[in-house]
């Protein structure tokens, strides 16, 4: 067992090191979720299967990570089968505090986004109380959450949960035992709330190809230290203008063709009596026609900017990925020859 336990750390060490992902930190209401919950259950011994319980509620969901989170769950269970005599409509209520460890990104790593099905394991600890007799329990919730991610931006979850909720007081002591448990089987609707970054989940950073770009671009600073500055004169409207650059690189996030205020930042720096050409390329992710038409909205984008700006573009056109250019997520602005 421990050299299982050591080779699952040293996978996950190795995976880490290799993928070097970034997860951005979350404010405190960040990554919360309300879901609204319905389902039946059953003795788990089996003894009286029917008629079934049903139970209806209310959850709250807060991931701290991709992978653990915990989740406020309180329920109300309607009917009778060995819960109680009661003639009113609630039988009995539970309100319990879960923790989840999310499977799926803790094996196969979080993305950025959410898979569209995704396996969860839930186990926490509740409060019991039946209303014919008033009596109180410390109940237990262990199960799994089989979620499927809906939407655009993955903003909505179906959730079914099987579950067993074990009633630790219903003998002498407190334990697990099949004659104090329900054998439930719940759906839940959860709407993940917008965060602090724009999304309704998590943001992750690629570390490496970040590094690779910074690498290519002091490579590229090194290159044009070294060579005489080429000087382009031209006269437009009787001003010469002498540019001491004559390339910008505006770097985009990934799969967007927006320009954020670094990248306006640095097509400011051109200036406004230049002729340029404009080449947009994309990062490797996704299909080629993707790809194509990113880099031309990169590259359409920018030459709108510029030309706003009284820069004159010569010519734009999206070249799709490009050896040799780190995250590929560029555009780059050349003074026309």
């Amino acid at each position: 067992m421990k050299k299982i336990f050591l080779m699952l750390a040293l996978i996950c060490a190795v995976v880490s090191a290799n993928a070097q992902i970034a997860t951005e930190n979350s404010n405190a209401f960040d990554n919360v979720g309300v879901g609204v919950t319905a389902g039946v259950s059953t003795p788990l011994d089996f003894n009286s299967v029917f008629p079934l319980n049903t139970n209806v509620g209310l959850k709250i969901t807060k991931d701290i990570t991709p992978v653990i989170g915990f989740q406020i769950e309180g329920l109300a269970v309607l009917n009778d089968n060995h819960f109680s005599d009661l003639k009113t409509a609630v039988k009995a209520t539970n309100v319990g505090l879960n923790g989840a460890l999310n499977l799926s990104n803790f094996f196969w790593g979080y993305n950025g986004t959410p898979r569209v099905f995704e396996v969860s394991t839930v186990s926490g600890l509740g409060w019991l109380h039946t209303w014919n007799t008033s009596e109180n329990s410390l109940t237990a919730k262990t199960g799994l959450d089989l979620a499927f991610n809906i939407g655009k931006n993955k903003a909505h979850s179906l959730v079914l949960t099987p579950a067993v909720y074990w009633n630790l007081h219903k003998i002498d002591a407190i334990q697990f035992n099949k004659k104090g448990a329900q054998l439930a089987l719940n759906l839940t609707y959860v709407y993940h709330f917008k965060t602090s970054n724009g999304t309704h989940h998590f943001k992750t950073y690629d570390v490496g190809a970040m590094n690779n770009e910074i690498n290519y671009l002091h490579g590229k600073l090194d290159e044009c230290e070294k060579r005489e500055p080429k000087l382009v004169e031209r006269i437009v409207e009787k001003k010469v203008v002498v540019p001491t650059n004559t390339e910008w690189f505006v770097q985009f996030a990934q799969k967007s063709a927006e320009l954020t205020a670094e990248a306006k930042a640095t097509l400011d720096k051109i200036d406004e009596n230049l002729v340029v050409d404009v080449i947009g390329t994309s990062s490797p992710e996704g299909d080629a026609e993707f790809n194509q038409r990113l880099s031309e909205k990169r590259a359409a984008v920018v030459a709108d900017y510029l030309t706003k700006r009284g820069v004159k573009v010569n010519s734009w056109v999206g070249k799709g990925v490009q050896i040799g250019l780190a995250t590929n997520r560029l555009a780059i602005v050349t003074v026309a020859q």
